[in-house]
C-alpha cells in the first residue's frame, strides 16, 4: 500500500507538470508565438486567454502588444542650406506580425537597434534635403506685430515644404524598410533641433549686431526727435517770454500814463500845485541823475540852478 502511494504520487506529479507545460496565459497587452527546437509552429497567438502547447517540446515567445517607444540619439546633422544642426528625434511603433518579426529581427533589442539604422538613416536624407527654415517651421503666417517698430524686425520668409510635412515624409520612407520586419512606425517626430556650438555662436553675433543696428536706429530716431522738442521748447519758451514782456511793458506804460494823468489833475488845481508839482519832478529827476561822484556846471537860467538857488 505504501509503495503504491508514492507511485500515486509520483505519476500525479508527473501529470500536474505535464499540465502546467501544456498551456500558456496570453493578456491583453501579450502575443506569442510557439517554437519547436528554435523555429516557428502553427500561427501566431494573439487573442488573450488560455493557449495550449506540447509540453517540453514545444516553448512560448511573447511580445508586446502595445505601442512601444523608441529614441533616437542626438545627431550633428548638415541641412542643405550647409548648417549643421544637432537633432534629437522620437517614434511610436508596434509589432504587426509577431512570427515575420520573430523570424527578422528575434526581440525587442533588435529591433530597436534596427530602427536606429532606418529613422536615424531617413532623418538624415531628409536633413540634407531641406533648408533649415523648413524644418523649424510648419506654414507660412503673418507674424503678430504689437508695436510699430516690430515691423523691420519681424520679416518671415516663406518656406516651401514645413517640419510636418518633412515628418510625414520621414515615416512614410522608414515605413517602406519596414514591411518586410512585421513592425510599423505609427508616429515620427522631431523632439528638439539646436545650432551646434560653433554656429550657434555665430548665429548670435548676428543676431546681436542686427539687434545694435535697430537699437541705434531707434536711437539716432530717439536723438533727433528730442533736439526737435528741444528746439520747440526754446521758441516757445522765447515766444513766452517775449510776449511777456511785451505785455509787462503795455502795463507799465498804462500805469505811467495813469499816474501822470492822476499826477495832472491833481497838480492843475491851482499855480501853487503847479509849482510843487515842477518842483517834484525836477528833484526827481535831479536825483535819478546825480550821485555823490556828479560834478554839474549849470547856466543861470536852467531849473536846477533856479531851484537851487532857492533853495539857498
Amino acid at each position: 500500500m505504501k509503495k503504491n502511494r508514492i507511485g500515486y504520487l509520483v505519476i500525479g506529479a508527473i501529470l500536474a507538470v505535464l499540465l502546467f507545460n501544456s498551456y500558456f496565459i496570453l493578456d491583453e497587452t501579450q502575443q506569442a508565438i510557439v517554437t519547436q527546437f528554435g523555429k516557428p509552429v502553427g500561427e501566431p497567438r494573439t487573442s488573450p486567454g488560455i493557449n495550449f502547447k506540447t509540453p517540453f517540446l514545444h516553448k512560448v515567445q511573447f511580445f508586446d502588444k502595445r505601442y512601444l517607444e523608441w529614441d533616437g540619439d542626438k545627431n550633428q546633422v548638415p541641412t542643405k542650406d550647409k548648417k549643421f544642426i544637432f537633432v534629437d528625434t522620437y517614434a511610436r511603433w508596434e509589432i504587426t506580425n509577431p512570427l515575420q518579426f520573430f523570424i527578422r529581427l528575434r526581440d525587442e533589442r533588435s529591433a530597436q537597434s534596427r530602427l536606429d539604422d532606418i529613422l536615424d538613416g531617413e532623418t538624415r536624407n531628409a536633413i540634407a534635403s531641406h533648408d533649415l527654415l523648413d524644418l523649424v517651421r510648419s506654414s507660412n503666417r503673418d507674424p503678430e506685430i504689437t508695436e510699430d517698430f516690430m515691423e523691420e524686425i519681424e520679416i518671415l520668409e516663406d518656406i516651401s515644404v514645413g517640419r510636418d510635412k518633412i515628418e510625414k515624409i520621414i515615416l512614410e520612407k522608414a515605413n517602406e524598410r519596414t514591411t518586410d520586419l512585421g513592425v510599423r512606425i505609427l508616429d515620427f517626430r522631431f523632439k528638439r533641433m539646436n545650432y551646434v556650438d560653433e554656429v550657434r555662436d555665430r548665429v548670435y553675433d548676428r543676431m546681436i549686431s542686427e539687434r545694435n543696428r535697430i537699437a541705434d536706429q531707434f536711437r539716432s530716431e530717439g536723438q533727433g526727435r528730442a533736439r526737435v522738442i528741444e528746439g520747440n521748447k526754446e521758441r516757445d519758451l522765447a515766444q513766452i517770454q517775449s510776449e511777456a514782456f511785451k505785455e509787462a511793458e503795455e502795463i507799465k506804460g498804462r500805469a505811467d500814463a495813469e499816474a501822470t494823468n492822476i499826477y495832472a489833475s491833481a497838480y492843475n488845481k491851482n499855480r501853487q500845485s503847479i509849482e510843487l508839482y515842477k518842483f517834484l519832478r525836477t528833484m526827481e529827476s535831479f536825483e535819478k541823475s546825480m550821485d555823490e561822484n556828479t560834478s554839474l556846471v549849470l547856466s543861470t537860467d536852467s531849473e536846477f540852478f533856479r531851484y537851487l538857488r532857492r533853495l539857498n
